[in-house]
């Protein structure tokens, strides 16, 4: 995969108001330009993923695999706010000369799919095939089949909803609590403030993640006559550390995590309903057994109200990140999609 930037130069409205001037949006493709009639597969970013699906999805994208982009043209553009894009809290504001930090405007799913559109007419792409993604990645693809019904053949809503939970709002406000409460969040002038409280929001959101049964199989303690355990309290720091590595700082975190509480697709449409009726693509609507986050009565129900919609289950232990685990099972649910 490639990386490109794409410069707007231009103001950006936010849909919660605020504006920049411009904007430096990032991406990955195929390694070859687009070639006009190709069929196109946009995925969709996870929460801590980044534009290039073969780093944090290596089972479904890359060479010899399901979507190989050198059989077919993949896109994946980095969300607004993500550490990983180049139009985030890091961003220099250049106002003060500094990153904009808690100056940057709020986000929300439509502010990250008007993103991907603008990337979409500068590679000169009328049709999208195929788009999936899990998660907020799910979020985006939702929105997308509604703001632009016309230009999307086939949908994958996977692992996702159609608009943010009570329950899903109330982890990312714990997740928000942990940060808030490291002093050096609100004190700090560079991206390396709030760290601490990052890595207590980490654990917390990999709670959700998970299920009582997926921690029993990996974290149970090896010695049965250990005092204290250990094992998967050793995971979550583990898994908070991991991030800070991996360059993700607390204020794309806060952002995101308003950003997947703005997830509303009846929002000025008339209703969840209504907004999903005027879908057109083909949708595939994919649940795991066991999500938490997401539970599979929510996409059964989403499935019934989408005209031409296809209701699947993965099998999992592992909650939400099942979306990872099962490959297996999603390859033989996706591969007809492609074979069409």
């Amino acid at each position: 995969m490639t990386k490109h930037i794409l410069h707007i130069d231009g103001r950006f409205d936010f849909e919660a108001g605020g504006h920049l001037d411009s904007v430096d949006i990032l991406y990955h493709t195929s390694d070859r330009p687009y070639t006009p009639g190709e069929k196109v597969v946009w995925v969709c970013h996870a929460l801590t993923g980044n534009s290039n699906p073969s780093d944090w999805w290596p089972t479904m994208v890359g060479k010899g695999l399901l979507f190989d982009p050198d059989e077919v043209y993949v896109v994946c553009v980095a969300m607004i706010a993500s550490p990983y894009g180049a139009c985030s809290p890091a961003t220099i504001n250049p106002a003060t000369g500094k990153p904009y930090l808690l100056d940057f405007p709020k986000t929300t799913i439509r502010d990250i799919v008007k993103a991907n559109i603008m990337v979409r007419k500068a590679l000169g792409i009328e049709k999208i095939n195929l788009m999936l993604g899990p998660s907020i990645g799910g979020f985006q693809t939702l929105e997308w089949v509604i703001m632009e019904p016309d230009v999307i053949e086939k949908a994958v809503f996977l692992a996702t909803a159609t608009r943010a939970t009570p329950y899903l709002t109330a982890f990312n406000e714990s997740q928000r609590m942990a940060i808030k409460a490291d002093p050096t969040f609100f004190a700090a002038e560079d991206i390396h403030g709030g760290a601490e409280g990052l890595k207590c929001a980490r654990s917390i959101a990999l709670i959700s993640y998970r299920t009582f049964m997926g921690y029993a199989v990996s974290q149970s303690e090896p010695d049965d006559d250990c005092l204290f355990a250990d094992r998967a309290a050793s995971y979550q720091r583990y898994q908070g550390e991991k991030l800070i590595r991996r360059d993700f700082d607390a204020y794309s975190y806060w952002y995101l995590t308003y950003a997947l509480d703005s997830m509303n697709v009846g929002r000025g449409r008339g209703g969840v309903r209504k907004a999903l009726e005027a879908v057109k693509a083909d949708c595939t609507v994919i649940a795991i057994t066991s999500d938490q986050l997401f539970p599979p009565n929510h996409l059964r129900d989403t499935a019934e109200v989408v005209k031409r919609a296809k209701y699947y289950e993965l099998d999992s232990i592992y909650g939400h990140d099942g979306f990872l685990i099962e490959n297996d099972q999603l390859t033989a649910i996706l591969k007809p999609l492609l074979d069409k």
